[in-house]
């Protein structure tokens, strides 16, 4: 089932228009990003271990259960990724608890492009979506030729959504313009011969990003050039996905939202392991943004080892006893 970019609003696409003048030039971007307030470090993540510690009990949390795994993007990116091991991904996605099948199904399979092709044929009406990690993924050091050609060739092969990783080389240095210009020639990548879009996740790779500022600065970067999502990370380095970058990434899309009416997901990325950490997450979405954004069209989860804890989880919540791990498919 392919995804489209949204089609705007009137009020939004003018909202959004109108900040044509701040990625004008280099110097305007530069003034704009800077001119963000600035993070109060404490104050977040005193927020963050707030909302960490609200308590989901019952139906409630059966409900939640469900809705995260419903939110996964269940990926394999290894260098002994085989059309076997694909398509063992895809089945696991389409049933991820094969003795329960109310059980739902994922948010989309994530591999690399030139498994694009394996994936889309193995998921053939299951209306789970394909996601291409494209431009030279994990670490982004290639020309933007062969970048370009990387996310091309994916949504040739049938890729629903493309996860780009930024240039952090250009960004910490600050040439916010260079990373701003490939964003939008990615973007543009994405475009099909139907004129539809496959959407475009931008992944910032928050752990070095080096500050709270920055996170906020490229969330704004990557919103303005077109981004349909922003993710923390790729789940290769030490640091990945944290609750304060979650909730710095939150208030930025709510922040953008409200100045261009324009709506954007986010996904966190890569030590998401448990439950109970789902949990946390998804009311830090529900205290932020609200319902509107509790969906997987708005936001994921990049955690494939997250899905056989919610799996046994509900299957405790089913039978009242706890499975354990060797109920549940490895990956």
């Amino acid at each position: 089932m392919p995804t489209t970019v949204p089609a705007y609003g009137k009020e939004a696409a003018g909202r959004l228009a109108s900040m044509a003048d701040v990625t004008a030039s280099d110097g305007a971007l530069r003034r704009f990003l800077h001119g963000l307030p600035g993070v109060d470090a404490v104050g977040l993540q005193a927020r963050a271990a707030t909302l960490g510690t609200r308590s989901i009990k019952t139906t409630a949390k059966a409900y939640a259960i469900d809705l995260a795994i419903s939110m996964i993007d269940l990926t394999t990116l290894e260098g002994a990724d085989t059309p076997g091991k694909v398509r063992a991904l895809c089945a696991k996605g389409i049933h991820p608890d094969p003795t329960d099948r109310g059980t739902p199904k994922v948010a989309a399979i994530c591999v690399y492009p030139d498994m694009v092709a394996t994936a889309k044929e193995a998921l053939t009406g299951s209306g789970i979506h394909v996601a291409s990690v494209a431009t030279a993924f994990p670490a982004g050091r290639a020309a933007l030729p062969v970048k370009l050609a990387d996310t091309r060739d994916a949504v040739a092969a049938g890729a629903d959504e493309i996860d780009m990783v930024i240039d952090r080389g250009a960004f910490l240095s600050g040439r916010y313009m260079t990373v701003f210009e490939e964003i939008k020639q990615v973007k543009e990548a994405c475009r099909r011969e139907d004129g539809s879009y496959a959407h475009l996740k931008v992944i910032f790779e928050t752990g070095e990003l080096q500050t709270y500022d920055n996170v906020r600065r490229v969330s704004w970067l990557a919103m303005l050039a077109g981004a349909d999502f922003i993710k923390t990370s790729t789940g290769k380095v030490a640091v990945n996905a944290t609750p304060p970058v979650t909730l710095l990434m939150l208030e930025a899309v709510r922040d953008f939202h409200a100045a261009t009416g324009v709506q954007v997901g986010v996904k966190p990325a890569g030590g998401i392991r448990t439950t109970k950490d789902a949990m946390k997450y998804l009311v830090m979405v529900n205290e932020t943004l609200g319902e509107e954004w509790l969906t997987a069209d708005w936001f994921r989860f990049g955690a494939s080892s997250l899905l056989n804890d919610l799996l046994m989880q509900r299957q405790k919540l089913g039978t009242g006893r706890y499975s354990g791990p060797d109920y549940v498919t490895v990956d």
